[in-house]
């Protein structure tokens, strides 16, 4: 496994005593974590990041453990931030809460956060839902890598290809794209090839799908 997928879990919570205590729950399951003491660190940490590293972080499987109520900038408010940032897919966010704090856990969760524990918690319990999240973030992270495939695949076709595409997946027969474009049947039959070459697919079906997937869709085009 290479550094860069290692899971991590980020600890944010003003209590060093709680940070300490779930780092080392963390170690004993081999988890590694990195701690803040406040939202304000945790977003800090973010913004000091280089433009492009930060626009693909996280790039390693990761979730955030987040006290509910901290002075400051609070734990509800750290979480709108990064449902704004579009972050919650990759990073995962499990509250640690108090009991008075169970109704705003419970509409965070409704928000998209990944879940809520109550303090006192169980470790078992917790980190078992801490493995989950990661598991959820390094699928997050994979259907992401292959969006942008797809997208860098599209971006590779030649103008005529796109043509061609658009009324492949329309489920246009090669001749009557070859007379909806003016070029001959061959042709047609060179730059589907192609197409297909490039989108690593082996049907219309396929490479309709694969676009719809990634919300890919090719615009209408000529008829």
């Amino acid at each position: 496994m290479t550094p860069a997928a290692v899971p991590i879990v980020y600890l944010v919570d003003d209590e060093d005593v709680v940070r300490d205590a779930l780092a080392w729950l963390l170690r004993s399951r081999r988890l590694l974590s990195e701690g803040h003491a406040s939202a304000e660190a945790f977003e800090a940490m973010l913004d000091a990041l280089p433009p492009a590293v930060r626009a693909e972080w996280p790039r390693a499987p990761s979730c955030l453990l987040l006290d509910v109520r901290m002075p400051g900038t609070s734990g509800l408010a750290l979480f709108e931030r990064l449902v704004e940032r579009g972050l919650t897919d990759r990073l995962p966010v499990i509250f640690l809460t108090g009991h008075g704090d169970v109704p705003t856990a419970v509409a965070a969760v409704k928000r998209g956060a990944f879940d809520f524990v109550e303090k006192p918690f169980s470790d078992n319990a917790l980190v078992d839902r801490v493995e989950q999240a990661l598991a959820a973030s390094a699928a997050a992270i994979a259907a992401r890598a292959r969006q942008r495939a797809v997208a860098d695949a599209v971006a590779e076709l030649t103008e005529r290809e796109r043509d061609v595409m658009r009324l492949v997946v329309a489920g246009r027969p090669n001749k009557l794209i070859a007379d909806a474009l003016d070029i001959s049947v061959r042709t047609v039959e060179v730059h589907r090839a192609r197409v297909f070459e490039k989108m690593r697919v082996k049907s219309a079906v396929e490479l309709a799908n694969l676009l719809r997937d990634h919300g890919l869709a090719p615009e209408p085009g000529a008829h």
